[in-house]
């Protein structure tokens, strides 16, 4: 009984929404709303008939066929009007929806660097200049004194003694054959005279250079060529002939006076060494 009580106020209610409205009239045949039989419950039935017959008496009284709405067309125009409101409320919450402003980041403030203190340069302390030393000038060396020998002719002197033998003055690559390296010192005079027979022993050179520097080179030039005559106790010397080999160890002298050297072999050197000598004098 209550769902029909229900039923029946709802159908009441859409009517009258309907007719205020101004919907149209409703059918000519009216249907009835559907009866719901729902059992009987096991209590009291002198209650339930009481309230059963009261709405039954006020749905006889109010129905009318001519207001008696179609159940099927309310429920359609409900729908209808509830859809077309549904559709204006995405709208309306659309712009009823705040507008999302941009978050304003805060300016950055610029960076201030501490202000720079001026470098404080250092007083300049006055340039003192160095004192000028007096250039002091090298110790000139004394002038070598100039020769004046004829060296050549100091061997024409020496022809005269008899006991000097027959020599024969040589040049060029003989002279570098005999003394080696000679030839690469500077020289203003150099005279070579040797004996014609290898097993006499005779030889004189005279040189003259000019820088005092190489006198003690032409000196050791000398003695290697007595050395090579003589020999030693494993190599026979160049003079071959034991006669020759002592002549040129005993007799063989190395003497110079200025930038003037000579070396002679012969028999009576020390006098030929004296009138070297006396040349200088």
């Amino acid at each position: 009984m209550k769902l029909r009580l229900l039923a029946v106020l709802l159908a009441l209610a859409m009517a009258l929404s309907l007719t205020a409205c101004g919907k149209k009239a409703a059918p000519e045949e009216p249907v009835a709303p559907p009866e719901i039989t729902e059992p009987a419950p096991e209590d009291s039935g002198a209650v339930e008939d009481s309230d059963a017959e009261q709405p039954q008496d006020d749905l006889e009284s109010d129905e009318t066929p001519a207001e008696t709405p179609d159940v099927g067309d309310a429920a359609a125009d409900a729908d209808k009007t509830q859809t077309a409101d549904t559709a204006e409320k995405p709208a309306a919450d659309t712009a009823q929806k705040p507008v999302s402003k941009p978050v304003e980041k805060p300016a950055k403030k610029p960076v201030q660097k501490p202000a720079e203190k001026p470098v404080e340069k250092p007083a300049e302390k006055p340039v003192e200049k160095p004192v000028e030393k007096p250039v002091e000038k090298p110790a000139e060396k004394p002038a070598e004194p100039v020769s004046t020998v004829d060296l050549g002719g100091f061997y024409d002197t020496l022809s005269t003694i008899e006991t000097a033998p027959s020599l024969m003055k040589i040049e060029g690559e003989s002279v570098d054959a005999f003394y080696a390296g000679l030839g690469d010192i500077q020289t203003k005079q150099c005279a070579v005279y040797m004996a014609m027979i290898s097993a006499a022993v005779g030889e004189l050179a005279l040189v003259e250079v000019e820088n005092a520097d190489d006198v003690q080179k032409v000196k050791d030039i000398f003695q290697s060529r007595i050395d090579y005559q003589v020999g030693d106790d494993t190599n026979p010397g160049a003079a071959f002939y034991p006669n020759s080999i002592e002549g040129w160890k005993n007799n063989s002298r190395i003497v110079s006076n200025g930038n003037c050297v000579m070396l002679v072999a012969c028999d009576g050197a020390d006098d030929v060494v004296a009138s070297f000598n006396a040349l200088f004098a």
